[in-house]
């Protein structure tokens, strides 16, 4: 299902690499659904014991801040600089795919405010129930999402963007994410 640039590593990518980074958020996004499709059946068996407790505030911590950043990163950034590449016939399949991308962003963003309200019950330790519907709904969603975005978004615009757009995609990511260029160049301190 990944999409692997040449020159970059995939699930540790960096902003540096801002395609690699947003493919290496998709997998990470994988293992958060993963762990609410267990943590569902857990609850029915063992209720909100340490373990649900924990693995619930993991999957808000990451659904709550990185999921929102990725979003922010295409809808923000990569979108409009595919947007601004457009010629011929990429213009309506690229605007169709991105009007379809942030439509399900919503969808996604609308479903997990649901989902957390009881992820949060869990997490303080409260008797919680996940509905394995509602959990199913949102992971799915999330895995043909992915999919799309991994067979055609970010070859589409591996193959559309220039070096520049690709450096200012990543140059806004890092600014979301309050990282410094300055931070990057620089070299570790012993």
């Amino acid at each position: 299902m990944t999409t692997d640039f040449p020159g970059f590593s995939g699930p540790t990518a960096s902003t540096e690499a801002p395609l690699e980074m947003l493919s290496a958020c998709h997998h990470r996004i994988e293992r958060q659904c993963d762990t609410l499709e267990r943590l569902a059946p857990h609850l029915l068996e063992h209720g909100s014991d340490s373990a649900a407790r924990s693995a619930a505030a993991a999957i808000m911590r990451y659904f709550d801040t990185s999921a929102l950043q990725h979003h922010a990163d295409e809808e923000d950034d990569l979108f409009p600089a595919l947007l601004e590449s457009m010629a011929g016939s990429d213009a309506v399949c690229i605007r169709a795919l991105i009007d379809g991308l942030s439509a399900e962003h919503r969808k996604l963003e609308a479903d997990w405010r649901r989902l957390r309200q009881t992820l949060a019950r869990v997490a303080q330790g409260e008797p919680a129930t996940l509905p394995a519907d509602t959990v199913a709904s949102f992971t799915q969603l999330y895995a043909s999402h992915i999919k799309r975005e991994e067979d055609e978004l970010l070859p589409m615009a591996a193959r559309l963007l220039s070096d520049q757009d690709i450096t200012r995609v990543g140059a806004a990511m890092r600014r979301r994410r309050g990282i410094r260029d300055s931070d990057i160049d620089s070299p570790p301190k012993p």
